[in-house]
């Protein structure tokens, strides 16, 4: 199989021993076992068709190869989390029609794999991949009717890939830790779902006013991006608000995170329509959840 293979205090192969578990149980966990590739054993046969849950996290898989959507029909959790996956790679993934819970982070899925100098063969290296390779490649697009979290965290992305904005059953999108400059309006518009949007550690210094169409937006975070303020004399032409009225008027958000931006809570406390959020936000009666008046800011 191409990998490293563990072994118990007993000698046994330990992925062996967990693949035929998994057999039954539904459930397999072969994080930190060294895989470049996914084991021969569960896409080459049915005997995981009832495969639930799949977490290969943590190891060096550079693709997930051409069976592993076909062969895992009732797969509804799969984490690929710290491997070196690159746009273009998981083209599989849109066979998996039951999917629920999809984590991709920390892999490489804003680079794209260099071809050698013979022009096709790959070289084992990664460049940049272009605004357009990442819209069509990053992600294929997903056919599963009811995708409801996905996490692309510290992907090297410079956009907000096209295929993820047609996943309108998502409720929690995770794009932390990239290189994302602007959200598409498709977003607010497509992503109806939408409970929970983390986007922190981006370079964003305006958000869309489509997103007051999240409806059911409540968790925003938006920590350590680029968002200033030079004056609160709002101008839609020279002077924009950088997070829209919309989104404290039209949605229920209750939990907002700006620390580490450029304004101040006096300053914040000036955008058109916080004072909503302030009045939705008192009424929540959560003792677990911290005052989030200031929204992380001094």
């Amino acid at each position: 199989m191409g990998n490293t293979q563990p072994k118990n205090k007993t000698g046994k192969n330990v992925t062996a021993q967990k693949l035929e578990n998994a057999k039954k149980l539904g459930v397999l966990s072969l994080s930190e076992h060294g895989l470049t590739a996914i084991p021969s054993e569960l896409v080459d046969s049915d005997d995981y068709a009832k495969l639930r849950v799949l977490d290969l996290s943590h190891n060096r898989l550079a693709s997930i190869g051409g069976k592993l959507g076909s062969s895992l029909p009732e797969l509804k959790t799969l984490n690929l989390d710290h491997n070196a996956l690159t746009a273009g790679t998981l083209s599989e993934l849109a066979q998996l029609k039951k999917l629920q819970n999809l984590s991709l982070s920390h892999n490489a899925l804003g680079t794209i794999q260099s071809s050698s100098s013979g022009g096709h063969q790959k070289d084992g290296k990664t460049t940049q991949a272009t605004a357009q390779q990442q819209h069509q490649l990053a992600i294929p697009p997903l056919q599963s009717p009811s995708l409801k979290q996905l996490s692309l965290v510290a992907n090297q992305l410079s956009v907000v890939p096209q295929n993820l904005l047609s996943l309108v059953k998502l409720e929690k999108l995770d794009l932390s830790h990239n290189a994302i400059r602007t959200l598409p309006d498709e977003l607010g518009q497509n992503l109806v779902n939408l409970q929970e949007l983390r986007l922190d550690r981006n370079q964003l210094s305006q958000l869309p006013a489509s997103l007051g169409r999240l409806k059911k937006l409540k968790v925003l975070s938006l920590k350590h991006n680029q968002f200033r303020v030079a004056n609160t004399v709002w101008n839609d032409d020279t002077n924009p608000q950088p997070l829209p009225q919309p989104l404290f008027t039209d949605t229920p958000l209750i939990d907002l995170n700006l620390h580490g931006n450029q304004m101040t809570n006096t300053q914040l406390n000036e955008f058109e329509g916080f004072d909503q959020f302030l009045e939705r936000r008192q009424k929540v009666k959560n003792k677990t959840m911290t005052n989030l008046d200031v929204c992380g800011l001094d």
